[in-house]
């Protein structure tokens, strides 16, 4: 690292990024640790890193920056107030997840009693051993760079984790706090599979195809997006937006978060990544996402392979690969393709483009030669066809939703079947699609009227009382989509990628 510090103090702005790349979770860490508030942490490292850039020429000895950086962020992290506890990170619903896939579900509960106490049990050791932990268990930075960081010497941070799991070993009732943490982390080395889903997953483990499962789980067309998920402030933005709009908890949310970053940081332990992956705005989101992130890695001799389809011999209406039988799932196995530079630097101009709060940015996206991923133009147009009208004020989801009430669909179930199918491009699920169902039947002039049901489902909670819900258009809802009047509020989510609406319309930062 002290390579990287003499040039960035020779101007080279790569070394500046990969010094910021390589500091900024510590930088955060420690910051978090005095403050308790995730914006206002971020701000302090933004401020830190500011005077570092400024100062850095100044600096003698590069081995001195680490102490240098912590005790500027310690400086500008003031505590405005007492720290603030974060829930625990529980998992969500694993057990009944893996309940419905075959799979051991006593073992499943007593991964999610063992995790639980262990966030749990992290929360309560002192600061510095809680930083120690964060820094090399959760976030995988090594002994030495966490040592310079923290100003201790290497044996002293090895003897504040030997204490820290000492007292973890106490809580969780376990033999070896290293092993339990591995157990819960870790896995396989060899082949990494990446997929879209449980159900994909159940599927890969039931064709027997060799490799660790990796399930990344997010929702990419809902909510805010950001150029960089990995920054602090954007993953806390979207636990909030998430946990308001769908009821996912925040803690799920951020676990999921931690679980997926570590994975990354670690893809240099295998010899093969395969992503799989369909055609869909859900899943190119998501593909274009991780091919941006896992280009700016280090991947060492990792090889990437990339299977991503939009049909499937024999299946007339391809949706996804959960559709598939175990045994149609083997046939695909080693028919991946490796990922190249074509295949990274379109990625990293689409998710560019699609977190950009610049409607212009989106537009230019299409006009760009696409091919390196086929599949990327028409996911990019099924995502700017969400966007209200200027005719009517719709969407295309809310005018296909008004479009099957017309046509008689009054259950939820009904509704989102035709919709769903006739939008394939877009993959959206059910929960997503019931919160555009409340918006659309909300204010003062719904453009849906539902009866029936106390309420929409969110996250976790039963369904069978909002299956007797009955959705029928109201007069305006016929009269927009008659083309007699424009919807005022279509009954949109405030975001659309990185593009943010205010009652239906573009709001420009």
């Amino acid at each position: 690292m002290d390579e990287w510090i003499e040039k960035a103090k020779r101007g080279d702005p790569a070394a500046w990024e990969h010094i910021f790349e390589q500091y900024r979770g510590m930088a955060f860490a420690v910051a978090y640790e005095r403050i308790g508030d995730v914006q206002l942490a971020e701000d302090a490292v933004q401020e830190a890193f500011a005077e570092v850039f400024d100062g850095l020429k100044r600096l003698e000895h590069a081995e001195a920056f680490p102490g240098w950086l912590r005790t500027i962020v310690k400086r500008k992290a003031v505590r405005p107030f007492r720290r603030k506890q974060l829930s625990t990170l529980p998992i969500g619903e694993e057990a009944e997840r893996a309940a419905d896939e075959g799979s051991n579900t006593e073992r499943i509960v007593e991964f999610r009693e063992l995790k639980r106490k262990l966030y749990n049990s992290v929360d309560e050791l002192s600061e510095g051993q809680r930083t120690a932990v964060r820094l090399y268990y959760f976030e995988g930075y090594s002994i030495r760079d966490i040592a310079r960081f923290l100003d201790l010497s290497e044996s002293a941070l090895k003897k504040r984790l030997f204490d820290a799991r000492i007292r973890l070993k106490s809580a969780l009732h376990v033999s070896n706090f290293s092993a339990a943490f591995r157990d819960l982390y870790e896995g396989g080395k060899g082949m990494l599979h990446i997929v879209n889903g449980d159900r994909t997953a159940a599927l890969l483990r039931e064709a027997e195809i060799q490799g660790e499962v990796l399930v990344w789980r997010e929702l990419y067309p809902f909510g805010p997006v950001f150029a960089d998920m990995e920054e602090a402030s954007a993953k806390f933005s979207r636990a909030d937006y998430l946990e308001k709009e769908l009821g996912i908890p925040r803690s799920v949310y951020l676990e999921g978060c931690a679980e997926q970053e570590r994975k990354l940081r670690g893809l240099g332990n295998y010899e093969e990544v395969v992503l799989w992956f369909e055609h869909d705005l859900f899943d190119q989101t998501m593909l274009t996402l991780l091919l941006d992130r896992i280009r700016r890695l280090q991947k060492g001799r990792t090889r990437v392979s990339l299977l991503c389809i939009g049909e499937f011999p024999g299946i007339e209406c391809f949706h996804g690969l959960g559709q598939l039988r175990a045994d149609q799932l083997k046939t695909l196995s080693g028919t991946w393709q490796p990922v190249g530079e074509e295949q990274y630097v379109l990625s990293s101009s689409f998710w560019k483009a699609y977190s950009s709060p610049d409607p212009e940015e989106h537009a230019r996206f299409l006009k760009m030669d696409s091919s390196a991923l086929p599949f990327a133009h028409a996911a990019f147009e099924a995502h700017l066809s969400r966007l209200p009208s200027p005719e009517s004020g719709l969407g295309i989801i809310q005018r296909t939703t008004l479009e099957a009430a017309a046509s008689g669909a009054a259950a939820p179930g009904e509704l989102f079947r035709e919709v769903s199918g006739r939008l394939s491009l877009l993959g959206i699920g059910d929960l997503e699609f019931w919160r555009y169902l409340e918006l659309m039947t909300a204010g003062s002039h719904p453009l849906l009227i539902c009866s029936g049901s106390n309420g929409f489902p969110k996250y976790g909670q039963s369904q069978s009382d909002f299956t007797q819900a009955r959705f029928s258009l109201s007069e305006l809802g016929r009269r927009v989509l008659e083309g007699e009047a424009a919807a005022e509020d279509g009954g949109f989510p405030d975001w659309v990628g990185g593009l943010r609406l205010t009652g239906g319309q573009l709001r420009y930062s």
